[in-house]
């Protein structure tokens, strides 16, 4: 006698092809969600490295300011103008000890900024301390995404104020108050002493 020999009916086929299916189209959305998923922990990382290179840079800055007055053509300005513009946004410019590595950037120090244009914080860079009135610094972009920026100042009577220079205070505050407002909630704050 011959062993009968028995396959798949058309039935079983069909089933095993929809698991088959079922299970391919599954583990495609599992990995799918895992590539979104690290995409977007990518992304917030870099965002979060921009925003910790943003407070490392204005430190930096703050703590090489140097009291030296700068010029603007005949003018003469404060080595530290600290204000808020027409949305409510700190303005700063300073005289920076020391020079970036900007082309033209002379060794004596050099004059820069931060401002918020828009929903970027940017620094502003003139080449040198004292320029003509109509020099236009150059600009670039810190980071973005930001809703809104304040300073305040601390002077020696120990008020926090919103704009820099005070009558009768020296020509730097004794510590900074910076205060980052993220567009997607929140606000990031830093205390920095200089005096």
């Amino acid at each position: 006698m011959s062993p009968t020999l028995r396959g798949f009916t058309l039935v079983e086929l069909l089933i095993a092809l929809a698991i088959f299916g079922l299970l391919s189209t599954l583990g495609y959305r599992a990995i799918a969600a895992l590539t979104d998923s690290e995409a977007r922990l990518a992304q917030e990382a870099q965002r979060w490295r921009a925003l910790d290179q943003l407070f490392a840079r204005l430190e930096a800055d703050l703590r090489a300011a140097t009291p030296r007055p700068m010029r603007a053509g005949d003018a003469v300005l404060p080595p530290w103008q600290g204000g808020v513009d027409a949305s409510g946004n700190a303005e700063l410019v300073l005289a920076r000890a020391g020079s970036e590595f900007v082309i033209g950037a002379g060794s004596a120090g050099q004059r820069i900024g931060y401002a918020v244009n828009g929903n970027a914080l940017e620094i502003l860079y003139w080449p040198y301390l004292d320029q003509p009135a109509t020099t236009a610094p150059a600009r670039y972009v810190l980071a973005d995404g930001i809703a809104g920026f304040a300073l305040r100042y601390l002077d020696t009577q120990g008020r926090w104020q919103d704009r820099w220079p005070v009558f009768g205070e020296p020509a730097l505050p004794r510590a900074v108050r910076a205060d980052v407002a993220l567009a997607e909630g929140g606000t990031l704050e830093r205390w920095l002493v200089l005096q």
